[in-house]
């Protein structure tokens, strides 16, 4: 028989150690209840039914853009109902002077930090104008490759830092995103120079069809912050008030010139990863669905908020008409957008033509003048 091993480091209570340390953070359970007294954040009432009203707005414009989808008047579109604490909750704690680098499930932050509602329809649809934006608007297009963001986040913030600004390189992945080169590339880079950046994980649970569980033997993914050298924090992301307290102090940590802190929000996307064929009754259950119902960020919140007295079903009415008018008026901006054509893209790509690109140009110009 043989003799059990004897090894000179406890490895397994090292990492027990970091492990425990991760404890998920919530003010509001799922009854919209305070559980954390002393970390409820300083917002006005007028404040608290702004970020009502921006979830609301959020989720019929997700239900919308799902039936534009269907009738083929979108083109990709990953759909967020479920995700709204974690999204917009995030984005509430910014400032206009902050960069975003989202994901192309992000596209809400960057609508409500300052996108066109019609450019985004037209992003989707693939048009260039979906991505031409004012200078003045910190924002990069949707990214589709997975976890690249984060490395051009890393640059953001550099960038920043050696300006002096006094503002904050924001970006947003899945869980799957952390299991790509490009997160770790990120991370590091950011701690190694301590730049004025946050990390944002949506753990909705899948990667497509992956779950978390075969993603990685971390428990949680915000302790994956330790090895760069960076905050980490793992955060209810149905609750709001939670992840906007945790988003605000990792920016004053950041311009304050802390470094970089990493956010992991535990959330469920309720519908497909994407419009574009995704079944997700293949692998989750009807149990996990309805079990993740319970906490939707927007009955929580409207609990909390109607407890309080400044929320009633009147408010949240008016909320959904605005945005069903809104949305029917961006789309028939976006349906007046010019054709897009293969000379409007070469154009726009590049300064001064190579000759390859000359030739094509030539070609398809007299393509489209028939």
């Amino acid at each position: 028989m043989a003799s059990k091993a004897k090894y000179r480091f406890d490895v397994s209570a090292q990492l027990d150690t970091i492990e425990k340390e991760f404890q998920t953070f919530q003010i509001l359970n799922e009854d919209g209840e305070i559980v954390n007294e002393q970390a409820v954040p300083d917002l006005t009432d007028e404040q608290l039914q702004e970020l009502m009203r921006r979830m609301v707005y959020t989720r019929i414009l997700d239900q919308r853009s799902i039936s534009l989808n269907r009738q083929g008047r979108l083109g990709f579109y990953a759909p967020t109902a479920g995700q709204e604490a974690s999204q917009i909750g995030s984005h509430f704690a910014l400032e206009k002077e902050d960069f975003l680098l989202p994901g192309y499930r992000d596209v809400p932050q960057i609508i409500w930090h300052g996108l066109p509602l019609y450019k985004a329809f037209l992003w989707s649809r693939g048009h260039y104008q979906g991505i031409q934006v004012s200078k003045d608007l910190n924002i990069f297009p949707p990214q589709i490759i997975i976890g690249a963001q984060y490395v051009q986040t890393a640059g953001i913030a550099l960038g920043l830092k050696k300006n002096g600004k006094k503002a904050v390189a924001v970006t947003y992945t899945g869980d799957g995103g952390t299991s790509q080169g490009d997160f770790y590339e990120g991370i590091n880079f950011a701690g190694a120079f301590k730049v004025p950046a946050i990390f944002i994980v949506q753990n909705n649970g899948f990667a497509i069809s992956t779950p978390r569980e075969k993603q990685t033997a971390a428990k949680t993914l915000a302790q994956k912050a330790v090895a760069a050298g960076i905050y980490g924090v793992q955060v209810d992301g149905m609750d709001p008030l939670a992840v906007y307290v945790a988003v605000r102090e990792a920016r004053e940590r950041a311009i304050n010139g802390e470094g970089p802190t990493l956010i992991e929000t535990l959330c469920y996307r309720y519908g497909p990863h994407t419009m574009s064929g995704d079944d997700p009754t293949r692998y989750r259950s009807k149990e996990l669905d309805n079990e993740w119902e319970k906490k939707d960020p927007l009955v929580r919140f409207r609990k909390y908020l109607e407890s309080k007295g400044i929320w009633n079903e009147e408010m949240e009415e008016q909320v959904i008409e605005q945005a069903k008018e809104e949305i029917q008026q961006a789309v028939k901006q976006a349906d007046a957008a010019p054709k897009q054509k293969v000379t409007d893209l070469i154009e726009i790509m590049n300064e001064e033509l190579p000759s390859n690109l000359k030739e094509q140009y030539e070609i398809y110009k007299e393509k489209e003048s028939k």
